[in-house]
């Protein structure tokens, strides 16, 4: 099984960067684990927010594969403790899906296309974060999970 974080937009701190692609190394360790960055849209001056949100629904939608769990961050979501997170992901990987998405989306959040098509909306917080810093905040989440559930001392309760 792998493991896929898709986003809207460029990372642009060089700091976010770091805590990114340290994160990743670390995932990495437990599970296949990819993040694919979508480039944001250009020419929107034009569009409504319902016409963004529509055409960065097409192309999250272009990624998804067959037999894949579709998860978005949405602070609307479902809210997990880390090791209800950690076990929630244990059940999803000894169902066999070929993949887990996880998508964060732009600015103004999914098109209802996209939350219609999502096996899940998982909130991190009720509050709301940069679309730059959530991707840090996911990842240590996820490689949380994983330390919990390979008996690692990263997790302490």
């Amino acid at each position: 099984m792998k493991i896929k974080l898709v986003f809207i937009g460029k990372t642009t701190d060089k700091c976010v960067l770091e805590l990114i692609q340290k994160y990743q190394n670390r995932i990495k360790k437990f599970i296949t684990f990819e993040i694919e960055e979508i480039p944001a849209l250009k020419n929107v001056k034009n569009l409504s927010v319902e016409q963004i949100k529509d055409k960065e629904a097409s192309l999250f939608l272009k990624k998804i594969e067959e037999n894949s769990f579709v998860i978005l961050l949405d602070e609307k979501g479902k809210a997990f403790t880390s090791k209800d997170f950690a076990s929630f992901l244990q059940k999803k990987m000894n169902i066999g899906f070929k993949n887990i998405y996880f998508f964060i989306g732009g600015s103004y959040g999914f098109s209802s296309e996209l939350y219609q098509k999502a096996d899940l909306k998982l909130s991190l917080s009720s509050m709301t974060f940069s679309h730059q810093l959530i991707r840090v905040i996911f990842l240590e989440q996820l490689y949380r999970a994983f330390t919990i559930l390979n008996n690692h001392p990263y997790h302490n309760e």
